[in-house]
This record gives structure tokens, sequence and C-alpha cells, in this order.
């Protein structure tokens, strides 16, 4: 047998969506975040830990598996299940809007989807939506961090 590495990402974020979106951009530069169109669903794919399993899970919730189903086929815990379905159902809602007014943008901004990815989704480029998102004024922001508490 080979050993196999297992790569690590520390991502910060509000909410568990935004942090794993940040993470999975970390680890792959080309990889814009929970993206359900990068694996096909394989259901034998679900039942084994790999490093490309999110992309297949990605996919299945696209194609409407239940949070139930991915439980049974990954013995993923139904909060973090849960929590995947909330980036496709929104990746969902990008992809039907005609136009992105600021709510939809500043709610796709705090569950971590990137500029790039919210053009993929709406069919638009990088550049419109950062300046769209400028002129909306949602600006990315920094908190400072306690790091000793």
């Amino acid at each position: 047998s080979s050993m196999k590495s297992v790569g690590e990402v520390m991502a910060i974020g509000r909410n568990f969506e935004e942090a794993f979106q940040k993470a999975l951009r970390m680890v792959d530069e080309n990889v814009n975040g929970f993206d359900p169109y990068i694996k096909n669903v394989n259901e034998n794919e679900l039942r084994e830990p790999t490093d490309k399993r999110m992309f297949v899970l990605a996919a299945a919730l696209k194609e409407n598996y239940t949070v139930d189903k991915l439980y049974e086929l990954t013995k993923i815990d139904r909060w973090f299940l849960e929590k995947f379905k909330n980036i496709i159902d929104y990746y969902n809602i990008l992809e039907s809007v005609t136009s992105i007014d600021y709510e939809i943008l500043k709610k796709a901004k705090q569950i971590g989807f990137s500029d790039k990815q919210i053009a993929a989704a709406v069919k638009s480029t990088e550049l419109a939506v950062r300046k769209l998102r400028e002129e909306y004024n949602i600006i990315p922001f920094v908190k400072k961090i306690d790091t000793v508490a």
C-alpha cells in the first residue's frame, strides 16, 4: 500500500458555506468554489472518500439528490450535507436570475461565492460582477482576529 497525502487548508468566514468555498479555492487555483460542473454524478465515487468527492457531491446536489440519499451513500453528517445543499441551492438561484440585484449579490458573497463564480453562474464576466459589486458598495471587510483568545 502507499501513503496518500491529505491536503489541509484553513479558511475563515462568518459561516460554514463561506469558509468552505474559500478553502476549496485555496486548495486548487483552478477551482472557483463548490462547483457542480467539475465532476459527474457517480454513486461509487460518492461512497469513496477522495479529494474529488466534494465535486461529485456538488453534482449530485445539482441533480436533486436528497440529503438523506447522500447521507446513505457518503455517511457525511447531515449538518454538512445541508450546508453543501445551501450552496448549490443558491447556485441554482444565480443561474435562474435575469439580473443581479443588491440582495442577490450580497447573499452570494455572504455564502462565499467569488466574483468569478458568480459571473460563471449568471453568464457574465468577473469584471462586470466586480464592477456591480463595487457600485452596490459590497466590499471585502477584514475584521481583527484575536489569535491568542
